[in-house]
């Protein structure tokens, strides 16, 4: 029995700004999906996971989703090679539970574990170790994707829908399974070192030494201050360690936010002192320590519905890259802007992207340096603040992040991709979302 679309009001993505209906099906076969993606239903449908893209890229307001998180069985897994291969809707989270008892690991994660394979592949998603592993799209070697006309294809690298669908935002079809390649690891734990910057341009050194030393690099910056402590941070770079047990992390977070915090625990006051008082934590650690890899691959994920931190209005997350010849001055520039604006938030990564060609039409790493910082919404405050940032974005050549955006102009989205064209070639014309909506329409 195929599941029905069943109207739904809880649909949101992680930012929380967008809030509407949808007619949700919740497959637990893989062979429903045929049939619900060919249903005879008024407007487009979309194939969504966790959710934990901040902006619309996984919402179908007042449309149909399917939500794909039913089909999380693992098909295959080859304990010498690495490959695996499991349903669109298992989670990194679960598969890290499979794979580090044997001595693998993800070949790249994002900041959250709570992303299915399929939103993996979706947004070819990087991590903290791009600069010498690349994306996610880079280690996939087979997928399986369903087309709204009733075909299915199955995908490899060289095919030019492979490399559509590889970042395509799930506009080109829902995964059915995906097939990867892990990385070997020599136990859970990470020898790592954190070292302090006083300003930001001191970053871009010693980022570039520990690029050539270590596999992960990521540094948290204060983004309220200004003047001579300009984006002052913490780089925190790691290798796997090979003292250890092989140990994978506890799946369910020890803490939570049970509901929506007010606004003044986010004001300009509290942000500032939460950046001041976390950077002399981080200062009074420099130094080498060993860690087990979930605190500091996932350090958000220990607390669950962390997002509700920035109130029943939401926030935006706005991430951006920009390429080597620009990239020192342009985010010197960025981060003046954000602090003069007093809207910073407590959350603000710089990490640097590596030289590998990208995997899809639409993959957002390219070469260079990436920001990532959330917003709290203040209506058009805010809205008026990204456009500024855009602006500066823009004249460095730079790009913003699909995942993450939840305003972007269609002339933005067009001048950061320009393979964009190309891509609308591969779009199923069944499916769509409101980001592909608002910013390619």
């Amino acid at each position: 029995m195929t599941a029905p679309f069943l109207q739904s009001d809880t649909i949101a993505s992680w930012g929380r700004v967008v809030r509407a209906s949808h007619r949700v099906a919740r497959p637990r076969f893989a062979d429903e999906l045929a049939a619900l993606i060919t249903a005879d239903e008024d407007g487009p449908a979309l194939p969504i996971g966790l959710r934990r893209s901040y902006g619309d890229s996984n919402l179908n307001p007042d449309g149909r989703v399917i939500d794909m998180t039913g089909l999380d069985r693992l098909i295959a897994f080859d304990r010498e090679t690495g490959i695996m291969q499991a349903e669109a809707g298992l989670s990194l989270s679960q598969a890290l539970q499979i794979l580090v008892p044997a001595g693998w690991f993800l070949p790249t994660t994002p900041g959250t574990r709570f992303v299915t394979l399929g939103g993996a592949v979706a947004n070819d998603v990087h991590g903290k170790n791009h600069h010498s592993a690349g994306s996610f799209g880079a280690s996939v070697t087979r997928l399986r994707l369903l087309r709204t006309d009733g075909s299915a294809h199955e995908l490899a690298p060289g095919d030019p829908l492979f490399h559509a669908t590889i970042g395509g935002l799930g506009l080109t079809g829902p995964i059915e399974w995906v097939e990867f390649r892990a990385t070997r690891i020599p136990s859970a734990q990470l020898d790592a070192q954190d070292t302090e910057f006083t300003h930001v341009r001191d970053y871009f050194d010693i980022a570039a030494e520990a690029h050539a030393l270590c596999e992960h690099t990521m540094a948290w910056i204060d983004c309220t201050s200004g003047g001579a402590r300009l984006g002052r941070g913490v780089l925190s770079a790691a290798n796997w360690s090979p003292h250890g047990d092989l140990q994978p992390h506890r799946e369910e977070p020890k803490r939570a936010i049970p509901v929506d915090a007010p606004g003044f625990a986010l004001s300009r006051l509290t942000v500032g002192a939460f950046n001041s008082v976390f950077h002399e934590l981080k200062r009074m650690r420099t130094g080498p320590f060993r860690t087990h890899y979930e605190p500091f691959l996932y350090p958000l994920d220990k607390i669950a519905n962390w997002n509700r931190l920035y109130g029943r209005d939401g926030f935006y997350q706005y991430q951006c890259v920009l390429p080597p010849p620009t990239a020192r001055a342009g985010v010197e520039e960025l981060l003046k802007v954000i602090a003069a604006s007093g809207q910073a938030s407590f959350l603000a990564v710089l990490k640097d992207f590596g030289a590998h060609a990208p995997v899809g039409l639409l993959s957002f790493p390219m070469e260079g340096t990436t920001l990532a910082l959330d917003f709290r919404n203040l209506g058009d405050r805010t809205l008026s603040l990204m456009a500024d940032l855009d602006r500066i974005v823009l004249s460095a050549g730079g790009r913003l992040y699909p995942a993450k955006d939840g305003r972007i102009s269609p002339a933005m989205f067009a001048a950061g991709f320009p393979k964009l064209q190309d891509f609308r070639v591969y779009v199923d014309p069944g499916l769509s979302s409101a980001f592909w909506r608002r910013a390619a329409g």
